[in-house]
């Protein structure tokens, strides 16, 4: 319990900085490196379906997907640490759109669109925002209090933009290899759960054998509680039900 203390107390002060590589160092560092060069090498070979019809615990496929359920649960931390940064800069210029638009990518993708423009009739958010939400967005912003930002702090935060934007991809490119992969190695839970849940399920767990070994009142809170993370001017904790809620026949299935 101390050290997962101590580990979030480093991440609030990790937060601390005003340059975007000393608090965003993911996608430096060898790991994901090495991860996502393996992903893209596997994703260009296909899927081959092995001769005993599995993919086995001792298989090399196999613990690159361990590997890369791990990496996903990073990049998606990694995203909400960008997020902050982006938000902490870009309020001086439109503080409200933070509470106008909620997901960090989505977010990114409409500041980078913006950028310092002050009239948004000019600027066509089509296609990243519902109707609705652009039409509120365009009318807050006639009326906000912000300022344009300098050139050197744009400059940060569409780099920011760019890299939340870069990560998002790598993770959906991870979670598609993954999901690829999960009727050879847990066809029965992907057959009840789906692939997707199912590669959630067993990353969080720690592999197949561990997952099977677990009890089931603790698979029921796999994914129930994302790790915390504070903001530069605002601390947040990221909550998100467990991947067992995620799955089609818990959702339809009827309440007692």
């Amino acid at each position: 319990m101390e050290e997962d203390i101590d580990g979030e107390l480093a991440d609030i002060n990790s937060l601390n900085y005003d340059d975007l590589d000393s608090v965003s160092k993911l996608q430096k560092s060898q790991r994901y490196i090495d991860i996502m060069q393996k992903v893209e090498d596997a994703l260009q070979k296909g899927s081959e379906i092995p001769d005993h019809g599995i993919v086995l615990e001792d298989d090399p496929e196999y613990q690159l997907i361990v590997d890369c359920n791990a990496l996903s649960v990073d990049i998606e931390n990694e995203i909400i640490i960008i997020h902050n940064f982006i938000r902490d800069k870009y309020r001086l210029k439109f503080p409200e759109l933070e509470s106008l638009v909620h997901h960090p990518i989505d977010y990114a993708r409409v500041v980078k669109k913006i950028g310092n423009e002050v009239d948004l009739t000019l600027v066509d958010l089509e296609g990243l925002l519902p109707s609705a939400i652009i039409m509120v967005v365009s009318v807050t912003a006639s009326t906000t209090s912000g300022k344009p930002l300098p050139e050197d702090v744009l400059q940060k935060t569409v780099e920011a933009c760019d890299r939340a934007i870069e990560l998002d991809l790598a993770r959906k490119k991870v979670l598609d290899f993954v999901e690829s992969r999960m009727v050879y190695i847990a066809p029965n839970l992907s057959a009840i759960v789906g692939s997707a849940v199912a590669a959630k399920l067993m990353g969080t767990a720690g592999g197949l054998a561990a997952l099977a070994k677990m009890p089931a009142c603790n698979v029921q809170l796999l994914g129930a509680r994302k790790k915390a993370l504070a903001g530069f001017s605002t601390a947040t904790s990221q909550f998100r039900v467990g991947y067992i809620e995620q799955t089609e026949i818990f959702q339809t299935t009827p309440l007692l």
